[in-house]
């Protein structure tokens, strides 16, 4: 259309107008809302195989740990956090991705994710994220599942005989943008094997050891040694805070302390008693948490990234497993979830040996759905080499001559088909409770809603703790 040079510059007078107008409004309606909030940086560190219980702030009474306590201090510590499946892959995989472990598919220890999933690193980048990790790298891949910026770091095989660690990375990561940023801190320490930190701090003699273990001198050397490691991932929480408090960060991140799940030692990791499945969780979070609090919610760590994503700004995202628990850390509920769950299926670690549990803050029941066999675990277990110079066997030496040592390396091998426990009282589940006729309805009540949750779940029990094909390379 042809515009004589009078109306070209009325159009033009009406468009800047127009546009100014515009411009004032979106200020004005800006400057109505007020500034976008800041969204805050997260910090999370975990431990690799920590039993949680030895943590001073937990009442661990072999060691202070003064960088995780100073966090306890300046937060909410959480009192009962369980893994739902007391092994490394399973409890990551539902770290990330907000799912039980037969719904994202890693229902046994190394048995990788179902590859349509999307995590938390989907999650948090729509919400205006980068999210990255440094350290252990299980279940860091497929990358098109779990979309993290790798930083170099920490050592990422868990493994490895040394830990070494260096923060320049993780300076330069967390401080390249204004862009709010997720990092995880995945330390390798208390892993097996036991080679790091300094054992000389530690007196074997003056040990403290759980009540479900067998004294044993073989226990006390291997405890100094992995008592050696926590006081190293003690260190690396010191040094992940004291870098927020330098760089000037440490107002606007929220840190996050994560235990994993117990030690290596018999009935711990790869079980569903508390000494495997029970973890830890301090959440420091500057104008939001108070200092010095602790709850007694119920959380697990499938409820992780959903909390992450309220956090943030987020909906709820529809389909996953966990539910948030912000209202928790924001004082306005005690409340997050009325159950913890418990599946453990034992192959590639052992024999098929499936387990499934539920439990609240007073009972907790397992169901042990292969009892007519004995429980093997080949890492500490190992029928080829029956040392006696490992803890194990050192167990099964004392108990050819001690009863109650025959008692505990019994119950460890020899499982009823029913358990349960009153574990306000009995936290180390020493006493079964299953043929006490006082128990019987609600045993059948929660017998009833483990199986209802099993069913949801799609988990057909002791059909599924079996040997699966590994996927082709590229697939």
């Amino acid at each position: 259309m042809y515009l004589n040079p009078g109306a070209k510059k009325t159009c033009f007078i009406i468009l800047a107008a127009s546009a100014l107008f515009a411009f004032r409004s979106s200020e004005y309606e800006r400057a109505e809302k007020g500034p976008e909030p800041v969204k805050p940086n997260i910090v999370i560190i975990m431990a690799d195989d920590l039993d949680s219980r030895q943590l001073s702030c937990y009442g661990g009474q072999n060691l202070k740990t003064p960088h995780i306590d100073d966090l306890a201090v300046q937060g909410l510590k959480f009192n009962n956090i369980y893994a739902s499946e007391a092994m490394c892959v399973p409890t990551r995989a539902s770290l990330f991705t907000g799912l039980y472990p037969v719904h994202h598919g890693s229902f046994q220890n190394h048995k990788p994710v179902y590859d349509n999933l999307k995590s938390v690193g989907h999650y948090l980048a729509d919400l205006g994220y980068k999210v990255g990790l440094t350290g252990k790298d299980h279940v860091t891949k497929p990358k098109n599942v779990f979309p993290f910026d790798i930083i170099q770091g920490f050592e990422p095989n868990c493994v490895s005989p040394t830990d070494e660690y260096q923060l320049d990375d993780v300076k330069k990561y967390i401080t390249a943008s204004d862009k709010p940023y997720c990092l995880f801190v995945m330390s390798i320490n208390p892993h097996t094997p036991w080679t790091s930190g300094d054992t000389t701090e530690f007196d074997k003699n003056k040990l403290k050891l759980p009540a479900d273990w067998v004294d044993t001198p073989v226990t006390r050397r291997q405890y100094v040694k992995y008592l050696a490691e926590i006081r190293r991932l003690d260190n690396q929480v010191g040094d992940i805070t004291n870098l927020l408090r330098e760089t000037g960060q440490d107002k606007n991140t929220i840190v996050i302390f994560l235990g994993e799940q117990g030690a290596q030692f018999p009935g711990a990791k790869w079980n569903l008693w508390d000494s495997g499945q029970k973890s830890s969780m301090i959440v420091k979070w500057p104008g939001k948490t108070k200092a010095s609090a602790e709850t007694g919610a119920i959380v697990q760590y499938e409820d992780i990234t959903p909390t992450l994503v309220d956090i943030a700004g987020g909906k709820p995202v529809a389909g996953l497993d966990g539910k948030s628990f912000l209202p928790v850390l924001s004082g306005k509920s005690r409340i997050a979830r009325s159950y913890a769950y418990g599946i453990h299926n034992n192959i590639p670690e052992g024999d098929p040996y499936p387990i499934r549990s539920i439990r609240d803050n007073r009972y907790k029941l397992i169901l042990n759905l292969a009892a007519d066999t004995q429980y093997y675990n080949r890492f500490m277990m190992n029928r080829e080499k029956p040392d006696r110079n490992t803890v194990w066997f050192s167990w099964i030496e004392k108990a050819d001559k001690n009863a109650e040592a025959k008692k505990i390396t019994n119950r460890f091998v020899n499982r009823p088909p029913v358990e349960f426990y009153y574990i306000h009282k009995d936290p180390y589940e020493q006493n079964n409770l299953a043929n006490d006729p006082a128990y019987k309805k609600i045993i059948a009540d929660y017998t009833q809603k483990l199986h209802a949750w099993m069913k949801e779940q799609g988990d057909k029990g002791a059909e599924i703790d079996i040997a699966y094909a590994k996927k082709a390379p590229g697939n």
